[in-house]
């Protein structure tokens, strides 16, 4: 891998002269790859690097350390300096690595398979009776920290009513959870005109913590664009047909794939919950950016029927899924069937490389999540693949070796 991509990337956001020295870039990537690969968490990563000689040469390391590199906080503030451009270069860098290593083939890169899937966030479900409490519960905290007296908090009030609230709904007794639910809000209501009356302009936190209680607390069942979390406010509800589960928070997802070798060329997190079609169009400009220029002139892209009236006007073919082959080419038609390869590609990204439960912040946080696990899945490909090639050379030099009855095996 060319790890000067990512110092020249990264090496204008540290001082040059203030602070203290940045931490090594090539040790941040390599644990990000790692930590995706394996589904660690920061601290899991950081403290399984000190137990594998392999993890540590791999982030160029010379000798054998004893001690934890950094701490994993650090792995945070540099996510927050990565940004969503440095993920994408880590993606990148993937691709032009299978490429040097003829491991993707570029006739690969001549079809592509196009989905959407669901990046859901680490959310409690959300329930009025919750986003009430909780949300008071987040006002009382960060007004006190600015200074400001609440009178009445309802710090006993609150949890006790949550849980009757809970208890009654469990029970089928509704009218009482309902009666329940309405005295969280009538709480929640009167922290907010408390807070208004002693302090009519707040800033910061304060003010996006007030302006998401106040949404909570005039929004309807009926309503759009409704608050599913407090700290997360631009988490959406997304309904994608599953029998197992209605209903999912958080946000949509692109994955572009190769037909041949499932090699993730695309992912692109889609805030507001856009529809297929119209995400067609920046899911191929990506894919363009990262191959570069090893992307043949006219690529194909196969998308299920989803994306039927889609927007796309670029240079690739589009193929959308239907439902009988009428007279559509065998050919064509074999590659239409191949479309259906990117599902299971889409369930290792949630099952195995992080993409089934975010935990990283905002929009932000959004797109950087879907951008690793794909880098993840394609670095665990690239892995597999140098094991294998060590394994046969290996065998190859054993089957040339001629056994000596002195000892051991000569040439």
């Amino acid at each position: 891998m060319d790890w000067a991509v990512f110092t020249e990337r990264l090496g204008p956001t540290y001082a040059a002269t203030n602070g203290a020295p940045g931490v090594n870039t090539r040790l941040l990537v390599a644990l990000h790859y790692l930590k995706y690969q394996h589904d660690l968490s920061d601290e899991a990563v950081v403290q399984q690097w000190v137990e594998n000689p392999y993890w540590q040469h791999f982030s160029g390391e010379q000798f054998f350390q004893h001690e934890v590199p950094i701490d994993p906080s650090s792995m945070t503030r540099w996510r927050q300096r990565l940004g969503e451009a440095g993920a994408e270069a880590m993606l990148k860098e993937t691709i032009q690595t299978g490429l040097r290593m003829k491991v993707i083939k570029p006739t690969q890169l001549q079809r592509v398979n196009v989905d959407t899937t669901v990046q859901t966030k680490a959310v409690r479900f959300p329930t009025d009776a919750r986003l009430y409490n909780r949300a008071r519960e987040r006002l009382v905290k960060t007004a006190r920290k600015s200074g400001i007296q609440i009178k009445q908090s309802y710090e006993r009030v609150g949890p006790r009513l949550l849980m009757q609230q809970s208890r009654y709904a469990h029970a089928r007794q509704m009218k009482r959870a309902r009666a329940c639910t309405r005295k969280l809000r009538t709480n929640l209501g009167r922290v907010i005109r408390e807070i208004t009356r002693q302090q009519a302009e707040p800033t910061g936190v304060l003010q996006q913590l007030l302006t998401t209680a106040q949404r909570i607390h005039a929004q309807q069942p009926t309503d759009k664009n409704k608050v599913y979390s407090v700290h997360e406010p631009k988490v959406c509800c997304i309904a994608k047909g599953k029998a197992w589960k209605k209903y999912e928070f958080g946000n949509k997802a692109s994955v572009a794939t190769t037909s041949q070798g499932g090699w993730l060329l695309g992912a692109l997190s889609l805030p507001d919950n856009p529809y297929d079609g119209h995400t067609l169009d920046q899911q191929l400009v990506q894919v363009r950016r990262l191959v570069g220029e090893k992307a043949p002139p006219a690529p194909e892209a196969h998308v299920d029927m989803g994306y039927r009236g889609h927007n796309h006007a670029g240079p690739e073919t589009v193929h959308v899924d239907k439902r009988r082959r009428g007279a559509t080419p065998k050919t064509l038609w074999r590659w239409m069937k191949r479309r259906a390869a990117v599902e299971p590609t889409i369930g290792h990204l949630k099952s195995e490389h992080r993409l089934e439960r975010n935990r990283l912040k905002g929009a932000t946080g959004d797109a950087i999540n879907a951008l690793l696990s794909a880098a993840a899945m394609n670095f665990q490909k690239l892995q597999g693949f140098f094991w294998r090639f060590w394994l046969r050379l290996l065998h190859q030099l054993s089957s040339t070796l001629v056994p000596s009855p002195s000892f051991g095996l000569t040439q």
